[in-house]
């Protein structure tokens, strides 16, 4: 009987560890956003970015790998980030520019920024077979290192296999869009044929945008971040959440990554909640001489 309470005791601390894990957040430290989700990415969960190409899907992984991988006294996870680089937009250049500016007292250490940039581990599986191999070694890493974040940019690419396993830490995926008058053309399977013809919408007038993913990945989301243009405008948009309600916050593109323009979100009604605008943006951005895919 003595042994059946305190393996029972055992198993109600073990589930209370694993809740107060999962409970945690990856703070983006854009404070209106953060807010809204009640302290920032979601451990246990699937957050998706979804937006049109050059909107800055790519920048905001970027700032949420090295926020990931900075010390706990600086606000980050003090880990490791695996970041699934399927489009080859990876730039630690640019990661090392965001963390310049962003923290100063920090990467103006000797050594640090080689130090933070190698906590990043980059994988660019060029096939869907690849990406599967791929998730077997993240798993043991999982295991064998403090592995904190997992990125994979862009999903949209690779729309199988299961994520359940990586449920100990914060998962975020990119998903692009494509034209909705297309919708008998794409079928949200992997062709590399084409990819770019069928999912980036590179237009700038302002069409009706749909995730490229159908309904069943949507469902599977938990948090889904939609990042869009409207009147020369950048806006980001908590437009699924079980603890927030929809809201936009106008953002610009700076060196030191994503800046919220006002931490006071625009509260969101109908169908502006999941519609994607794409209006008069520009899909290249220029620091230091160096043009970035967002």
């Amino acid at each position: 009987m003595s042994n059946f309470v305190s393996f029972q005791a055992l198993s109600l601390m073990e589930l209370r560890v694993q809740n107060e894990h999962l409970a945690g957040h990856l703070p983006t430290h854009m404070k209106g956003l953060d807010e809204a989700l009640c302290g920032g990415i979601p451990f246990g969960v699937l957050t998706e970015l979804v937006g049109p190409a050059g909107i800055g899907k790519t920048q905001f992984c970027l700032k949420l790998s090295l926020l990931a991988s900075l010390p706990a006294s600086y606000g980050g996870l003090d880990g490791h980030v695996i970041y699934i680089d399927v489009e080859s937009k990876f730039s630690s250049r640019r990661l090392i520019e965001i963390g310049v500016k962003s923290f100063p007292e920090i990467f103006h250490r000797k050594g640090m920024a080689q130090e933070m940039a190698g906590r990043i581990h980059v994988l660019r599986p060029a096939s869907l077979s690849e990406f599967t191999e791929s998730l077997q070694q993240i798993k043991i890493s999982l295991l064998q290192n403090q592995v904190k974040l997992l990125v994979i940019d862009s999903m949209a690419a690779l729309v199988t296999g299961s994520l359940a396993e990586f449920s100990r830490i914060p998962v975020v995926v990119t998903n692009q869009v494509r034209s909705q008058s297309r919708d008998e053309i794409c079928h949200y399977y992997f062709q590399v044929q084409s990819w770019n013809e069928t999912i980036e919408d590179r237009t700038r007038h302002d069409s009706h945008l749909v995730a490229a993913l159908g309904i069943n990945w949507a469902h599977a989301v938990t948090i889904r971040l939609v990042l869009e243009a409207k009147s020369d405008q950048r806006f980001i948009k908590v437009a699924k959440s079980p603890i927030s309600p929809p809201l936009a916050f106008p953002f610009n593109i700076t060196s030191s990554g994503i800046l919220l323009l006002s931490d006071d979100g625009i509260e969101l009604t109908g169908p502006d909640i999941n519609a994607i605008h794409c209006q008069g943006h520009n899909d290249i951005i220029n620091f230091g001489g160096e043009s970035l895919q967002c």
